[in-house]
């Protein structure tokens, strides 16, 4: 699988930044901590979004679909124990899909084991937003949830325009991913520095935002999903693509 994925993304050599003095000198100014990670070209910072602690990574990629250094955020959240969302961008969504078709279908492989990545599990797993449903999103993006009316309500307010207003990059994969009651962002990050890291922590404090406004009492949590997608659970029979 990893393979099919390189192939379709192509795998540029990425440059690195020589040292850490400007990002230092920035995380300090908003009070931030940033320490650099022995052995690896990478640092973390630890930080805050109003009351709710955040960390931020950027080093070697730990996904597949991402080649060179990766960019990582991720904060906890009050929300259903069970729930899981994914929001990508569509050029990504259907690399992924691709390499699930070649690994299950073509590979005569018929189940999903752990060491698929949650996020490409999870496109098999539970049903897609229509293009109506997406509004504004539809054209760069695909999102899915096993609780809908929750995804919905996260993309109903300030995160859709500003996904939106995002310049599209097949070179560029974008992930926002809420499972394990936990927020999270990845995408590529050949290069780290205050402007480019801060572009990408603004729209994960959106997403952040936007996920603590959702009512969790308004919801129907009955409406949970785990009707797939594509294939029934995680079984991934050959004549379920054909039909």
């Amino acid at each position: 699988m990893l393979d099919s994925i390189k192939r379709w993304l192509g795998a540029d050599s990425p440059e690195t930044p020589s040292g850490y003095r400007e990002l230092t000198a920035w995380s300090q100014s908003k009070d931030w901590t940033l320490r650099g990670v022995r052995d690896i070209d990478g640092f973390v910072i630890d930080g805050q979004c109003g009351p709710t602690p955040w960390r931020l990574e950027w080093g070697p990629s730990q996904r597949p679909y991402v080649i060179g250094q990766e960019l990582r955020i991720r904060a906890e959240l009050v929300v259903p124990r069970d729930l899981q969302a994914l929001v990508l961008n569509r050029e990504l969504m259907e690399t992924m899909e691709r390499a699930v078709f070649d690994q299950y279908v073509e590979g005569v492989q018929t189940r999903i084991d752990t060491t698929t990545p949650p996020e490409m599990r999870w496109l098999v797993m539970f049903p897609k937003l229509s293009g109506t449903e997406l509004k504004a999103l539809r054209d760069g993006y695909g999102a899915l949830s096993n609780i809908k009316p929750w995804l919905q309500q996260w993309l109903g307010g300030e995160l859709t325009p500003t996904l939106a207003a995002l310049p599209s990059s097949a070179e560029r994969p974008l992930v926002l991913m809420v499972g394990r009651r936990r927020l999270s962002l990845r995408t590529a990050l050949p290069q780290a520095d205050a402007a480019s890291v801060g572009a990408w922590l603004k729209l994960f404090e959106c997403a952040l935002r936007a996920a603590q406004r959702v009512s969790i009492a308004e919801l129907d949590l009955n409406t949970a999903s785990t009707q797939p997608s594509m294939f029934p659970a995680s079984v991934l029979p050959a004549e379920a693509l054909r039909r």
